[in-house]
């Protein structure tokens, strides 16, 4: 995900919008948070439509959600101690 973002960012630097947008739709499908604000920007914007946007949204929450497991909460818990 974090390699679709940063091609997102480089397709952005030349003026390719559209392709930078497919990039981030894909990693925040993935569940990566920062592709998820680009595309805020994008819907803000214009450039996203609202579509998919709703769908990356959804297609996020859901990776974030399976992801999810006692295990992993626990160690996020004694991370922060």
């Amino acid at each position: 995900a974090t390699a679709r973002y940063n091609l997102a960012i480089f397709d952005l630097n030349i003026d390719r919008g559209d392709r930078a947008m497919k990039h981030w739709i894909i990693a925040a499908k993935l569940g990566y948070d920062a592709s998820l604000d680009a595309l805020k920007g994008g819907y803000e914007d214009g450039l996203v439509t609202k579509e998919d946007f709703a769908s990356a949204l959804r297609a996020h929450q859901d990776t974030i959600e399976a992801m999810k497991s006692p295990q992993r909460e626990a160690a996020e818990e004694a991370r922060k101690e």
